[in-house]
């Protein structure tokens, strides 16, 4: 028995035009949560013909790493501007099935469902995952992101996806699609228990209906930074300190140190 499970597609990935390199929600995590000492296995999935150079990365993490084959890799071109993320979708991986997630989560007690697009993970997949009181970390961004090829789309046509959902984190953008604000009052007509917004490199907000809590930033060490994986060692960092007993609010702060020392490159 493991406590947190981390599922979804690698994907192959240009940045600002240099060379492909493997990336994805669910590689990001991984290595968060093996920096982190944290008990958890990982499921992943590719075309087995990329998997030894995209997925290069989850080897050496001392973590259980169980793959699964999908007709297509996912891909994405994107760059940055300031904070903001410039993106394409080249390709989009197979969905996971409910009867192959539940295969891959076993029996965590907590899952970062590393959603990419919201194809990935269908509602009556995420149902399934929700039994048993699992609880389910998602990322905004798996479900407000259209499964188109090219400019990144989205919309907030979710199909009830969050109801199935305990810990959603989200952009200001992604707040903007889904409630048309980004203030925390808004954002707890979603009916989720637990909303992270994240600031990009200024704050957190973390809103249950107990309370709306601001966490700042940490300053970054590194004159220049790739945020890339920030967000997902963020949503790794913060379910961390939850499976391990924190409250929102401090496993909001342990994440926040968890992102400060990815991206400063201790």
């Amino acid at each position: 028995m493991t406590t947190i499970a981390t599922i979804g597609h690698v994907t192959r990935d240009v940045v600002a035009g240099a060379a492909p390199r493997g990336g994805g929600a669910v590689l990001y995590s991984a290595r968060a949560l093996a920096r982190l000492r944290a008990d958890a296995h990982v499921a992943a999935s590719c075309r087995p013909e990329d998997r030894d150079v995209l997925g290069g990365g989850l080897r050496g993490l001392g973590l259980t790493v169980t793959w699964y084959a999908s007709p297509t890799t996912a891909a994405y071109s994107f760059h940055y501007e300031g904070d903001q993320r410039i993106m394409r979708q080249d390709a989009i991986g197979a969905p996971w099935s409910p009867k192959q997630a539940l295969e891959a989560v076993r029996d965590a007690r907590f899952v970062h469902v590393g959603a990419l697009v919201r194809t990935d993970f269908p509602v009556e997949t995420l149902a399934a995952l929700a039994e048993g009181n699992r609880r389910l970390l998602v990322d905004a961004q798996g479900l407000v992101r259209r499964p188109d090829l090219g400019p990144l789309r989205t919309d907030g046509e979710t199909g009830g996806a969050l109801s199935h959902v305990s810990i959603l984190k989200l952009n200001d953008e992604e707040a903007e699609t889904l409630v048309g604000s980004a203030e925390p009052k808004a954002l707890l007509a979603l009916g989720v228990p637990e909303v992270i917004l994240t600031l990009g490199s200024k704050r957190s907000c973390v809103i249950t209906a107990d309370a709306i809590v601001d966490v700042p930033a940490r300053e970054i060490s590194a004159a220049s930074v790739d945020p890339t994986g920030a967000g997902d060692t963020f949503s790794a960092g913060y379910l961390a300190a939850r499976a391990a007993g924190l409250d929102p609010a401090a496993a909001a702060e342990q994440a926040t140190v968890t992102v400060a020392a990815f991206l400063s490159g201790d």
